[in-house]
């Protein structure tokens, strides 16, 4: 009698996942890759978000551009390169609405670290409205339309002496001429003929301008700061109205910018605006992260009910 063979058992194959289960298992190098072509994306294929600007920001442009002539708007430029990508295009928006306004502008820094991105902006701006200037009145002159007062030890002293008298705080300015020799100075001897002081920080420096400027000499303030900080500073804007405006992040440098073209575009048409240009990519990259949580969301929810089922 002949073995009978034992039944041989049918082969078990792995259960096959489906496609909410393989993008629940993806690799997150996959999602890092997604995202970075999304934020990329706008520099190889130009666009522009027109930004709708919210009111800290309009109240802000709204402040300086019903200054009476007479007053100044003095910028205090207290960052350093590792926040420059938020607050620099800021500095050059608001030197270019002074300045298509005709409105004379002090520059001060209170921290060192500041010298050379105030200087670059200021370089910047002003090479900018001359190079488009027909004739040497429309030009900007230094010490006539705009002063860089530069750096001095012990902020809050600075801040305290410029309710008195400038030239005293900067017998010389940044450039080493002499501060009582331009005709700016009278123009800007204190906070009397000063519109507002708007600080751009990445520290606490914009406070310190609420402390020792407004409180003791009445000068309005402005603030624009990175967008991490903005939540700490809003209440000094909604709640006490201490800061008659405030510009948060690279969101609020393109809103500035665009208030800026829509009121002058004749002297800021054509001119490259860094913070709605680099608001393209961050709008990208955002959509690409929203899009991804909705994915995954819809992922674990399909697997989840199979599982019950």
């Amino acid at each position: 009698m002949s073995a009978v063979p034992p039944p041989t058992s049918a082969p078990v194959h792995a259960p096959k996942h489906d496609f909410w289960e393989r993008l629940l298992k993806i690799n997150r190098q996959v999602i890092y890759l997604v995202v970075a072509v999304a934020v990329a994306l706008p520099l190889f294929i130009r666009f522009t978000v027109k930004p709708g600007p919210m009111p800290p920001v309009i109240d802000l442009f709204n402040t300086i551009d019903t200054m009476p002539r007479n007053k100044a708007l003095v910028l205090s430029v207290d960052y350093d390169p590792g926040s420059e990508a938020e607050l620099q295009p800021m500095t050059i928006a608001l030197l270019r609405h002074a300045f298509a306004r005709h409105t004379k502008v002090g520059v001060v820094t209170l921290t060192l670290t500041a010298m050379g991105l105030a200087d670059t902006a200021i370089r910047q701006v002003v090479g900018e409205f001359n190079s488009r200037a027909k004739t040497p009145e429309e030009s900007l002159r230094y010490g006539r339309d705009y002063i860089f007062w530069g750096y001095q030890p012990v902020p809050l002293m600075v801040i305290a002496g410029l309710g008195e008298d400038a030239r005293k705080v900067f017998p010389t300015d940044a450039y080493r001429n002499r501060t009582d020799t331009l005709p700016i100075s009278d123009a800007i001897r204190n906070y009397r003929d000063v519109g507002i002081v708007v600080s751009l920080a990445s520290t606490e420096v914009p406070l310190w301008w609420i402390t020792y400027g407004q409180t003791v000499y009445g000068v309005k303030v402005g603030t624009g700061v990175t967008a991490v900080m903005a939540a700490d500073y809003y209440p000094y804007y909604s709640k006490t109205r201490q800061f008659s405006g405030i510009l948060a992040g690279m969101k609020g440098g393109s809103e500035y910018e665009q208030l800026t073209m829509d009121k002058y575009p004749a002297s800021v048409a054509g001119l490259r605006r860094v913070a709605t240009e680099r608001m393209s990519s961050q709008t990208t990259g955002h959509l690409a992260i929203m899009l991804l949580i909705i994915v995954g969301n819809i992922a674990f929810f399909a697997t989840r009910k199979r599982k019950k089922s």
